[in-house]
């Protein structure tokens, strides 16, 4: 009987946790899609809102921006994402930080210019007063 209920409260625990991890993660992606939103938009206080204030902001060419830089190339245009399409997302939440990866597959208009993007990318994602916010991403082209 008490191996019985000890299982019992194990697979409980377990489950418990399985639903609280599963909620944390729509969580997180429902802010990766907030964030991918604002960029193809163009919306500066979404944008603003979606990064924290120490943001680094790696390109798959070797620059990094920080918050500032990375809201004005996308709300004046010179990085403009006509459109953003993710695939392959996988989310690893440990606390209060999430480690988010996909491919991204991209048209762009930067600077008046049409092109195509192809990365991929590592997101890292701190819950603050009960939101996740961006704190760090990194893309590597793919080959």
């Amino acid at each position: 009987m008490k191996k019985l209920f000890l299982l019992t409260i194990l697979s409980l625990s377990l489950i418990t946790i399985a639903v609280a991890q599963n909620k944390q993660e729509r969580a997180v992606a429902g802010a990766v899609e907030k964030l991918r939103k604002a960029m193809v938009d163009g919306n500066k206080t979404e944008l603003e809102n979606c990064v924290s204030d120490k943001l680094s902001y790696g390109h798959s060419g070797g620059h990094v921006d920080d918050k500032e830089a990375f809201v004005e190339k996308l709300t004046t245009g010179k990085s403009d994402f006509v459109t953003i399409d993710l695939s392959e997302q996988t989310i690893s939440i440990s606390g209060k930080t999430a480690i988010v990866r996909h491919k991204l597959n991209a048209t762009t208009n930067d600077g008046g210019k049409p092109g195509e993007v192809h990365l991929l990318v590592m997101l890292v994602w701190q819950k603050k007063g009960g939101e996740w916010i961006l704190l760090a991403r990194q893309a590597v082209k793919m080959t």
